[in-house]
């Protein structure tokens, strides 16, 4: 059996005409709304994902060890929108997936590849800061080798889970208003569930346990430096503030996009019998497409390092915050209190 006929075996035929099924889920009106929307996000996220990885390319000072993690969130979060959010803006203009039972396990295992790669950065941007603020290692340092560790493994994760379904454990299959494709959460035959249970575990529980973890360990190591201040007579200063606000924005944002999806996968698996409406069904699914976009603008252009080397990229040399002092206000708030020898999250 050849590689394609493989891939049409994995879980039954998918109409492409427009004819099937997917017309009597939504008007028409109603498809191209959700082109324009998923346009929208996906086409933004491509150019802003884009410009983070040429800003970087360009400038030497942005290749540091604490950014790999986010450069590597960039490519995660073009290939979503390349291979996920543009061709599903395709199809919903077309009011039915067209690409055939191939496009659909193409697209299915791109999609989920690049978006559990891209949720596995944001955990190693969590455990990075968490490793820089807390020093949970003592004197050992951030370092080269530990940033390619989280990058590397962030692939090689998300490549180890998805790619099964593409040899019989498990199935991509057609999703909300049937216009994409993703991993087969209603199956209830035996070797479907037992991939979708591992999958939530490992792909959604795992990185989502660690985010929080790791920016609640950060807010207590904020605390604690903030108490110090005021038994010595100081006050928090508008920097220590600044890193609160961006640890808060952060994990808002995290669970404003994945955890909608991964309560939807989860309510899925616990109740096979569970209706829920396709269109219901589709937000968590645009909802964690659109990360694609507020990433790059929470981790990279609240960054001012990022952002200095950025806006006279786009504005042809001019920077209306050249003023302002040079590095990151957070930057230099985290590197504070990872050297203050009194704070510790233990």
């Amino acid at each position: 059996m050849d590689h394609r006929q493989l891939l049409t075996n994995l879980h039954g035929n998918i109409s492409s005409s427009p004819g099937s099924v997917s017309e009597a889920l939504l008007s028409r009106t109603g498809y191209t709304i959700l082109a324009v929307i998923i346009g929208v996000f996906s086409v933004a996220g491509v150019c802003m994902n884009v410009l983070v990885i040429v800003v970087t390319v360009r400038h030497r000072k942005l290749r540091q060890p604490l950014n790999y993690a986010l450069v590597n969130l960039a490519v995660a979060d073009l290939g979503c929108a390349l291979f996920g959010g543009l061709p599903t803006m395709v199809t919903n203009a077309m009011g039915y997936f067209s690409m055939g039972r191939l496009g659909c396990v193409l697209e299915g295992f791109a999609v989920a590849f690049f978006g559990i790669a891209g949720l596995c950065s944001v955990a190693v941007i969590a455990v990075d800061r968490y490793v820089v603020v807390c020093r949970p290692m003592g004197a050992v340092m951030f370092q080269t080798r530990h940033a390619v560790g989280g990058v590397v493994l962030s692939w090689v994760w998300s490549f180890i889970w998805n790619t099964p379904p593409l040899f019989g454990w498990g199935s991509f299959e057609l999703e909300g208003v049937r216009t994409s494709c993703s991993p087969n959460w209603y199956s209830r035959e035996p070797g479907n569930m037992s991939y979708i249970i591992l999958y939530f575990l490992l792909c959604f529980a795992t990185p989502f346990s660690i985010i929080m973890v790791s920016y609640a360990r950060i807010l207590f190591t904020l605390h604690q430096v903030s108490k110090l201040k005021v038994l010595e007579g100081d006050s928090t200063t508008r920097v220590e503030i600044q890193v609160v606000r961006m640890v808060v924005v952060m994990v808002m944002a995290f669970l404003l996009s994945w955890l909608p999806y991964a309560a939807f996968a989860l309510s899925v698996i616990l109740d096979p019998s569970l209706h829920i409406n396709p269109l219901i069904a589709t937000v968590p699914m645009y909802l964690a497409k659109s990360s694609t976009v507020y990433n790059p603008i929470i981790y990279v252009f609240m960054n001012r390092q990022f952002r200095d080397c950025a806006v006279p990229f786009l504005l042809c040399g001019l920077n209306p915050w050249a003023s302002e002092p040079v590095g990151s206000e957070a930057d230099t708030a985290l590197s504070s209190v990872s050297k203050n020898p009194r704070v510790s999250p233990q």
